[in-house]
Order: C-alpha cells, then sequence, then structure tokens
C-alpha cells in the first residue's frame, strides 16, 4: 500500500511538534508558578514611610474630676451631657445694635467671689490657656483632656492636675492704644470699639485697665470691673507725639501682669491696637515678647494699618501675637476695628485650661518650650510658645 507523501511530511515532523508543545506547557507552567505566592519566601509588599511620631493622650487628671463637654451658648460653670465637638464662628460681623447704655458697676463686685472653685496654683504647676481651631478659623469646643498630647521642655507632664472647657477662670485684660499722632484720624474708632469690648467681656470677677501709649505710657484707668470707669479712661486718651510700642509692652507686662503672680489662677491678655511703628523705644521686640512671655501673658494685636498692602508694622504684630499665643487681626476699613474686638471676645469665650506638673522642673529661670497639639489633625492648636520657669529664692 503506498502512503501519500504529503502524510509522510507530516509524520516525520510529529516528533518536532511534540517537543514544541512539551516546551510550551513548561513556560505556561513556569509562568502560573511565578505569580503564585512562594510559602517559603517571604511575600513583597510596598513601601510605607513610617508615620510621624504622635504625642500620647493626657493622662487623666489627678486633683480633678473629668470635665463634661458643655453646650458652645453656655459660659457658666455648668456643663451639658457628653456632645460632639462643636464648632463656633471665630470670625464674623457683629449683629448691629443700639448704642449700650453703660451700667455703673459698683467697685466692690469685683471682690465677690466667682461660681467657679478658685485654683490654686504651686510654683512647680503650669496654667496653659488655649484655643483649638477647624481649618476654616472655628472655634473648636466640647473636646476632652484625652484629645490632645503636651510636651513640656521636650517631655510629656508627669500629672494632669485639672481640664476645664469653655474657661471661666477670672480675666485680667488691658486694652493698650496706640495714641501716637500717626494714628489721629482713626482715634476715635479705636475708642468706641474697645469700650463695646468692655462692656461684653467683662464679668463680676474679671477685672481690666485702659493704657495709652505714645513715647510715655499713661495707665488712664487701672484695675476694675467698673465699664464706666474704664469708659472714662478710654475717653481720656488724646492723640499725639512719638512711638514706643517696644517700651510700652515691656512695661505692661512687667508693671501690670508681672505683679498678678498669686495663688489663684487667672487668665491674662492684652490687646494691643497699634499700626506696629516704632521710633523711639529702648527695649526690641525680643525684650518685650520674653517679657510677655515671663509675665504669662497673651497678646492680641489690632492693625490700624487699612491700607492695600501689608507692612513691617503689620509683620511686627504678627510676631508678637503668635510668639504669645495670641492672633493678629488686619481690618479692611477703620470701622472694622470692631470686628477685631469681636472676634477677641468670642475666643476669650471658647478657650481651654490644662494646669500640669511638668517633667524635670527646675526653678532656674530658663525658658521652656510647650507644645501642644490636638490628636485630630484636622485641628488646629494655638497657644504660647513656651514660659519662663521662677528663679530660685535669694
Amino acid at each position: 500500500m503506498t502512503v501519500p507523501s504529503r502524510k509522510i511530511r507530516v509524520a516525520r515532523h510529529l516528533p518536532g511538534l511534540a517537543h514544541l508543545a512539551a516546551i510550551l506547557l513548561f513556560v505556561a507552567a513556569s509562568l502560573v508558578n511565578a505569580q503564585a505566592p512562594d510559602p517559603t519566601r517571604p511575600s513583597a509588599t510596598p513601601y510605607n514611610p513610617p508615620p510621624a511620631p504622635q504625642l500620647k493622650s493626657l493622662p487623666p487628671a489627678t486633683n480633678s474630676p473629668q470635665a463634661t463637654p458643655p453646650s458652645t451658648t453656655q459660659t457658666s460653670s455648668q456643663t451639658t451631657p457628653t456632645s460632639p465637638p462643636q464648632t463656633q464662628p471665630a470670625s464674623q460681623q457683629p449683629t448691629p445694635q443700639q448704642n449700650p447704655t453703660l451700667q455703673p458697676r459698683p467697685a466692690d463686685q469685683a471682690l465677690v467671689p466667682s461660681d467657679v472653685p478658685t485654683i490654686r496654683v504651686q510654683a512647680n504647676e503650669v496654667n496653659l490657656i488655649f484655643t483649638v481651631t477647624d481649618k476654616k478659623g472655628r472655634f473648636i469646643t466640647g473636646l476632652r483632656r484625652e484629645n490632645f498630647g503636651l510636651l513640656d521642655d521636650g517631655r510629656p507632664p508627669v500629672a494632669v492636675i485639672g481640664f476645664r472647657q469653655q474657661t471661666n477662670l477670672p480675666l485680667r485684660v488691658g486694652i493698650m492704644i496706640d495714641t501716637s499722632s500717626s494714628i489721629r484720624s482713626r482715634f476715635q474708632f479705636e475708642q468706641d470699639s474697645a469700650v463695646e469690648f468692655f462692656l461684653q467681656i467683662l464679668h463680676r470677677n474679671d477685672r481690666a485697665f485702659v493704657e495709652g501709649f505714645d513715647i510715655e505710657e499713661n495707665i488712664a484707668q487701672d484695675y476694675t470691673n467698673s465699664v464706666d470707669l474704664l469708659n472714662q479712661g478710654i475717653r481720656k486718651l488724646r492723640p499725639g507725639g512719638g512711638t514706643a510700642l517696644y517700651d510700652a509692652l515691656y512695661k505692661t507686662c512687667r508693671d501690670q501682669m508681672l505683679t498678678l503672680r498669686g495663688d489663684e489662677a487667672v487668665r491674662k491678655a492684652l490687646i494691643l491696637v497699634s499700626d506696629g511703628d516704632d521710633n523711639y523705644s529702648r527695649a526690641t521686640q525680643t525684650d518685650a515678647i520674653k517679657e510677655c512671655q515671663r509675665a504669662e501673658t497673651i497678646v492680641y494685636t489690632i492693625s490700624t494699618n487699612v491700607s492695600p498692602s501689608k507692612d513691617k508694622g503689620d509683620e511686627t504684630l504678627k510676631i508678637i501675637s503668635d510668639a504669645t499665643g495670641g492672633q493678629a487681626f488686619y481690618p479692611n476699613k477703620i470701622e472694622d476695628v470692631a470686628v477685631g474686638f469681636h472676634n477677641i471676645e468670642a475666643e476669650l469665650r471658647s478657650q481651654y485650661s490644662l494646669q500640669y506638673r511638668p517633667a524635670d522642673f527646675k526653678a532656674d529661670g530658663s525658658f521652656r518650650t510647650i507644645y501642644l497639639q490636638a490628636t485630630d489633625r484636622r485641628y488646629s492648636v494655638r497657644t504660647r510658645k513656651g514660659y519662663f520657669a521662677p528663679r530660685p529664692p535669694e
């Protein structure tokens, strides 16, 4: 029987085709094995950089009960049941209202005991006042102690003595008004805004003073709880002369704020209304800031420069406020100075108070840095950069 030549050629190539098929099967098996994980070999994972170090939450307070979040509209010492953090607008235009009538307050009202228990502060305890805002600048209230992490001079505190929300500790506040000739045309607005501020902010256990400054400081009205007396002091001020801003700030913190050191914990704040220029001071900017830090005083600044661009004076005001835990406000027009006062008022009523005992504390007069942050990165904490430890008694 004769086999066709075509079939003979196919038969001759059968061994080669079988070999090729075997090679293809081997390659396919290799690819499958390459995709399957090898149990004897660790699997490769993408590199993720280590997370940034986070501060541990503050430990429970040792000598005070844990605070519960208060209502955002409540300013008394009473609190409401636990609720999520709430926000308040940090910058808003005050609602129009009629001109306030000054109601006289007896001077002895300043001595009436507060509804809030007095906090006694020892030399090795720190009372830290701070504000929390979100990314839109709105105040955040209702947070708890464990929502914050703290480093004092690079170390966590030994103990937390107390934590308060929407603190209503007694307020000691001073308004420093630039009375140099450079602000003559804006002076009336500053006076009216300062009076309105006192009407809104002062409670019966708060005290305030009024000071004007050019090349010298003029305490027009010393500490009082009477808005009438403060109004009279503001109206006494007259513009004129050069500007010694750093001298005025240094001496005010030294004579008005540093002298308040005592057993009772209070909140100390200065509102500096100025264009930020200085042409007469002997003290430097650093001297003034250090004295504010030594006096543990928050400085808020309101610029009276309403030109379209910021100048050196505006930057000076920002440096001072940032270093002391305050904030700088830049009105678009002079009539908006009142908005700056309103924003400061809202902040002073939305603060937290943290009292703690630092680690490795030495009464050597050195400067100790403070680093405080919220565990929730959506929130920003504003407080002073540090403080000076007291010097040992001589």
